[in-house]
């Protein structure tokens, strides 16, 4: 499987320089293993390239209010932690605004100030230092004369914006003209966004066109990514709770993403924003857009499963999640053919009748009590991270486990 020639999208720039300038050419690329990815120009965003084949990144926005500093950068700093590339503020209000210079010296990753209604808050991000600013060319007042100054204040700062399209606030004659949020009136509006950049031409920005259904989504993707090569930012907007938003973006970046369409992305859940970089990160792993890292393998339980499977994973997850170093472990119900089902884990169990066959590589090493399945299981994995750690093996940016169940091909 083909993955990404680097484990981080996030650059760090030269000792006493600054990050480079939006557009400047850097080598970074990665490629999909299902389909060639769209052509499109490159970005930046800070240092994290945007395009041109650069790794997608996984983005998120903070909850916290904009103003308090504090809790702002805790959040980021969270979200860091968990793989976030790039994190977007909201700033509605002027102390948001004033608050941002402080958070953006201070912020690991890149900042985007996320500015509705506002212009003048535009141009306070941009002197703020932010690494990007999202404009809402539909709702920014008398954008039509206030545009031309946003991009050449963003030009002179050598920083990317973003436009972006949602349902919600499509603009009214489109709306009529197409009987609503069509795919068609979407890029209609998205278009119509774009030209007032680049007839004042203004190229380093990046386009979203979201909307909650995910069938409307992946249709308005694929048009707009036929109509020019504009980076393009994934997002389901409204996705809903954490396991209903999660499903509805897996399939509709993962439709997209194999047809090679997305440069970066967000989950958006009504849930903490930690776990919208968590699933999309894992998102992108299981896509072969990023390094595996941990995981663990899980069957369902069925009626051969003489222990409980749902307890057994959720314990050795529970126990393992602190573990960061890539490896895979297989929490396996059946003892018949555990180990050969999940022979490309690096480390697993099979349980039943009492007791669980603890395997390595497929290869049953030792057989303990039931319970002692989850203590010995522990020691191992932490055994095996260790070593990986020693040996440098440990990707940069690696999150911890999510549980993947295995489907038997006779249930």
């Amino acid at each position: 499987m083909n993955t990404p020639n680097a484990e981080s999208t996030t650059l760090q720039p030269p000792a006493g320089k600054p990050f480079r300038k939006t557009g400047d050419p850097v080598e970074l690329t990665s490629e999909s293993p299902l389909h060639p990815r769209r052509k499109s120009r490159r970005i930046m965003v800070g240092p994290v390239p945007v395009g041109g084949g650069a790794p997608i990144s996984v983005q998120s926005m903070t909850n916290t209010l904009t103003a308090n500093v504090g809790a702002t950068l805790q959040q980021i700093a969270e979200l860091t932690a968990a793989g976030c590339d790039i994190v977007r503020v909201a700033v509605p209000s002027q102390d948001d605004a004033d608050a941002l210079p402080e958070i953006v010296r201070k912020s690991p990753i890149p900042v985007i100030a996320d500015i509705h209604f506002q212009s003048k808050y535009v141009f306070q991000a941009i002197d703020a230092g932010c690494a990007a600013v999202r404009v809402n060319p539909g709702n920014i007042r008398k954008f039509d004369q206030v545009g031309p100054d946003i991009c050449k204040a963003a030009t002179d700062a050598g920083i990317s914006l973003r436009i972006g399209v949602n349902a919600g606030s499509l603009d009214k004659d489109l709306y009529a003209k197409y009987g609503g949020p069509t795919p068609e009136a979407l890029v209609a509006s998205a278009l119509k966004e774009a030209r007032m950049f680049e007839d004042v031409g203004f190229h380093d920005f990046k386009i979203s066109v979201k909307h909650h259904d995910v069938i409307t989504m992946v249709q308005t993707y694929r048009l707009l990514a036929s109509k020019g090569d504009w980076p393009l930012h994934l997002g389901v907007t409204e996705a809903g709770p954490a396991w209903q938003g999660t499903i509805k973006s897996c399939l509709a970046f993962g439709a997209l993403l194999a047809e090679g369409i997305g440069d970066t992305i967000r989950v958006s859940l009504s849930a903490p924003p930690v776990e919208e970089v968590k699933v999309g990160c894992k998102l992108l792993e299981y896509m072969g857009l990023r390094p595996r890292k941990f995981d663990i393998i899980s069957c369902p339980s069925c009626g051969r499963a003489q222990v409980d499977v749902i307890q057994l994973a959720s314990a050795v997850t529970e126990g393992l999640k602190n573990i960061t170093a890539p490896i895979r472990v297989a929490v396996m119900g059946c003892i018949v053919n555990g180990p050969g089902e999940a022979r490309e884990a690096d480390l697993g169990v099979a349980s039943g009748n009492g007791k669980g066959q603890i395997f390595i590589k497929g290869k049953v090493v030792k057989t303990v009590p039931e319970d002692q399945i989850v203590d010995t299981l522990l020691t191992i994995a932490n055994d095996i991270a260790a070593q990986m750690e020693a040996d440098g093996k440990v990707p940069a940016g690696s999150t911890g486990p999510v549980v993947v169940p295995i489907q038997h091909p006779n249930r």
